[in-house]
């Protein structure tokens, strides 16, 4: 199966966006048919909803206090009003889609559109927390962590048996989200309650993003929520993923299932049934310039784990790559995280070089004037590629050799063999570094010394004529100047 190229849309930004931009009313129900044909021919295999759930009105009452948050509007939009402020739609007040968004059936015909142009639907689930406004915090408030008392990151909430105290959502470094409430994975109730609920979910889409998937783990879970005590249940010994994957893959194998994960966990997670884990350490060494970093991450990761990473330049938790990386800089790591097996991530707005991260809570978005160095990178890029065996064959990391005895700039060098059919191939090349660079990239092609080469660059001009002795024998020699970003075909001559 390809690998697939995931885009992330904001749903209520880009719905409003339409609406204003045809001066018509634009839901999921008759979001117009240019929207999923650009992107199909954008090679784009999922579409990631972001902030398809319903919210709720204690939920936009918290993302409207912090003082902090709304100096945050005043730069990305500014003369927003309150009708702006949607709330975090990771403070899930229910798992149905809301009217302004198109409702239930506007999301099933938005899903059939994109099937019509062989694309895929991926939705969210946020399995740590629900929002304030869930209904299960008044009808079914034994589900969450709670404490006997006040305690800090509690609130109070007046039930049948009297007052209990919840506590919000948090993971173990950061102060709690005070527009949701902790789900107790503790309990086999709240686990067996959140399985239906990503089971009916699943049933309305082809993919989920799993939401902070790591402060499940039950090592995790524990060190996090210790204090706070706990009935006489017993923790199940097995971990939540090990039961609730199949449980939604049992007659849906092609199901993804993708985890924002963190803190080295990414292989745990993996091991537990994700098909993709986020692959933040690539996307810090990018944004800190590590070029070496970057080369020795890559090269350690085992085959499998490299195939099951998700590698983006951004999304909505990060900053803008545009006001990060030099458009030389974004050129080069735009084909490196293209280039490697595994999913590819992309965010709306990534593609034209947006600069402005949009809080979640917002549901409007300002103009932005286009980059067009940008843009073309990105069109380039995405035309190219699905000519290649770029994600559609087997890809395999090559590890750089020195040019010559004291030359260092091997460790700059990231390098991908693609092969779909044989003898042809391709490879992937890209200098991390703010300078020029040589290696020798060795090739595992079969056969290799049996032709003679020529090998194009697809996003280039440069063509060469290789002996394939020299290959098989002393690898393929490369000198690519500062953020080189070259994808070579390799055919035989004879």
């Amino acid at each position: 199966m390809p690998d697939p190229l995931l885009y992330e849309v904001n749903t209520r930004c880009w719905l409003r966006a339409l609406s204003e931009k045809s001066a018509t009313d634009i839901t999921l129900a008759n979001v117009p048919e240019a929207e999923p044909a650009r992107w199909r021919e954008l090679g784009f295999t999922h579409i990631w909803l972001m902030g398809v759930w319903t919210s709720g009105p204690r939920a936009r009452a918290e993302a409207l206090k912090p003082p902090e948050l709304r100096s945050v509007f005043d730069q990305v939009l500014p003369g927003w009003k309150e009708g702006d402020v949607a709330g975090s739609p990771y403070a899930i007040g229910d798992y149905e889609v809301p009217p302004a968004l198109g409702g239930e059936a506007g999301l099933e015909r938005f899903r059939r559109k994109l099937h019509e142009h062989g694309l895929k639907l991926v939705l969210d689930f946020v399995p740590n927390h629900l929002g304030l406004d869930h209904a299960w915090v008044e009808e079914r408030s034994e589900l969450f962590v709670q404490s006997p008392g006040e305690a800090p990151g509690t609130f109070a909430r007046q039930t049948g048996g009297g007052v209990r105290w919840l506590a919000h959502g948090k993971d173990p470094y950061f102060a709690p989200w005070t527009d949701t409430v902790q789900l107790d994975y503790r309990r086999a109730a709240t686990r067996l309650a959140m399985t239906e609920l990503l089971e009916s979910v699943s049933r309305r889409c082809d993919g989920v993003r799993c939401d902070m998937a790591m402060l499940l783990l039950n090592e995790v879970f524990a060190k996090t929520w210790g204090a706070f005590p706990m009935s006489k249940e017993q923790t199940p010994a097995t971990e939540f993923w090990a039961s609730a994957i199949p449980e939604v893959k049992q007659g849906h194998e092609d199901f993804v299932f993708l985890a924002e994960a963190y803190w080295g966990l990414e292989g745990r997670l993996q091991a537990l049934g994700f098909d993709y884990t986020y692959d933040k350490t690539l996307y810090d060494g990018l944004v800190t310039h590590d070029a070496a970093g970057v080369q020795n991450h890559l090269l350690g990761m085992a085959a499998k784990a490299l195939a099951g990473s998700a590698h983006f330049l951004e999304n909505h938790d990060e900053p803008r790559i545009a006001s990060i990386l030099s458009p030389a800089e974004h050129r080069a790591a735009a084909l490196l995280i293209l280039g490697l097996p595994g999913m590819r991530l992309l965010h709306d707005g990534q593609l034209a070089g947006a600069r402005l991260k949009i809080p979640v809570q917002l549901a409007r978005r300002g103009e932005e004037p286009k980059q067009a160095e940008i843009e073309k990178l990105y069109e380039q890029l995405l035309a190219t590629l699905p000519a290649t065996a770029v994600g559609q064959g087997r890809g395999e990391l090559s590890r750089p050799r020195e040019a010559w005895a004291g030359n260092p700039t091997a460790r700059n060098f990231i390098i991908v063999q693609w092969q779909r059919q044989a003898p042809e191939f391709d490879l992937v090349v890209v200098n991390l570094a703010p300078n020029r660079s040589q290696c020798y990239a060795p090739l595992s092609v079969e056969h290799l010394a049996a032709h003679n080469w020529e090998m194009r660059d697809l996003l280039g001009q440069e063509y060469y004529r290789r002996s394939g002795d020299d290959l098989q024998n002393q690898g393929l020699y490369l000198d690519l100047p500062p953020h080189g970003a070259q994808l070579f075909h390799f055919g035989p001559i004879n």
